[in-house]
């Protein structure tokens, strides 16, 4: 297992994490055995969103012993009402749910706590400005959470959250067919056909925006529906027109600046394996560049995925680095410290292109490379 910092946070968090999904109408034997199975493989990231008590307590009861081996992503503001999930931001609810979810878990301590489920910059403004995230910073002050986090599918608001500096991880929606879709409010959107009826080019601006400003400023990114619920495998339900493979999904994901961890909603001891053997499958498994060169519903044209079909270069530069350290820049209108660092402290840099073009014929994507290296090195200096 390949483990990366989540941001600013100062942990470590597998690439491949667990979604509780899992965990869901399960007996505590069976949980027991996923934790089993994560601790054994190395899965220590977890995400807790569901406010099932029982997925609570089982979980809680299987963690005794080896609690320090795992990076919980707790959630505020969900609760358990009338035999179901319920969002809230009743600071009363909240208080209650929270406490609820230590003393199922048998801890006293989370690593994150995540704002639950901030779909609206409306919303945004009522937890930043209201008691929620006032709430939240007093635990982390407590040292009862180790980082404030916030899920989201809207880019919108996920961008405000991450540029208040009130946020140290971000749990986003990230696939190849929700990237190109603008923010909307209506998280239906993301998985309505209609929306896919006709050829969807290049990124949405905004979630390049997050993504590069989440990896600017340190916020960490866990990554929910990496496989659009499913959708992305199946050549009939996929938006691309085109069935996915999980390695390709989870490798455009891990691609995004920002991310750290991908959470599988593994459903199974088998989902999981099949999702931990991206650690050990070949750089052809992974590949996800031709597969989306070649999709009917969807074109990249121009637009850099840094999947690194553009190596090698004889000149031994990481095109793909040099490119995203590149357009961070263009987003912020400045070079900040940490991007000129990182860029630095590359093997070599976009000064030493001798123009050769071989990266050009090898980009399934078109993009301009020479023209970027050379951006790179005006901007750098190097």
């Amino acid at each position: 297992m390949r483990y990366r910092a989540l941001g600013r946070t100062g942990l470590n968090v597998s690439e491949i994490g667990m979604g509780c999904e899992g965990f869901v109408e399960k007996s505590f034997e069976q949980v027991n055995a996923f934790v089993d199975f994560m601790e054994a493989e190395g899965v220590n990231c977890v995400d807790l969103y569901t406010a099932n008590p029982d997925v609570r307590s089982n979980l809680g009861r299987a963690l005794r012993g080896r609690r320090d081996k795992f990076v919980l992503q707790t959630h505020l503001c969900t609760i358990w009402k009338d035999g179901q999930y319920e969002r809230t931001r009743n600071l009363e609810e909240v208080k209650r749910g929270f406490a609820d979810q230590l003393q199922r878990l048998e801890t006293d301590y989370a690593e994150i706590g995540m704002i639950h489920y901030v779909d609206s910059l409306t919303d945004w403004e009522a937890c930043k400005n209201g008691a929620v995230i006032e709430y939240a910073q007093s635990l982390k002050r407590n040292g009862v959470i180790g980082a404030v986090g916030l899920s989201s599918h809207n880019p919108q608001a996920a961008l405000a959250a991450v540029n208040s500096g009130l946020i140290d991880v971000l749990m986003f929606s990230v696939n190849p067919c929700y990237d190109l879709l603008p923010a909307n409010e209506d998280v239906e959107s993301l998985w309505d056909d209609k929306n896919y009826e006709k050829q969807l080019v290049n990124m949405d601006p905004q979630r390049q925006e997050l993504y590069e400003a989440c990896y600017r400023l340190g916020v960490g990114i866990t990554v929910m529906k990496a496989f659009g619920g499913g959708d992305l495998l199946d050549a009939e339900l996929s938006p691309a027109g085109k069935a996915l493979t999980a390695f390709q999904c989870i490798h455009y994901a891990l691609t995004r600046p920002g991310v750290a961890s991908v959470m599988v909603g593994a459903r199974s001891l088998d989902d999981l394996k099949n999702s931990i053997a991206y650690e050990y499958a070949s750089e052809s498994e992974k590949d996800y560049a031709e597969a989306f060169a070649s999709l009917p519903k969807i074109s990249w044209q121009g637009h850099c995925m840094y999947c690194g079909h553009c190596a090698p270069c004889p000149k031994g530069i990481d095109v793909a680095n040099v490119t995203k350290f590149l357009n961070l820049v263009v987003a912020q209108g400045e070079i900040p410290e940490t991007v000129r660092v990182h860029y630095a402290i590359l093997d070599h840099h976009a000064g030493e292109c001798i123009r050769c073009g071989a990266c050009e014929t090898r980009c399934p994507f078109d993009v301009l490379i020479m023209k970027n290296m050379q951006r790179a090195a005006d901007i750098f200096g190097m």
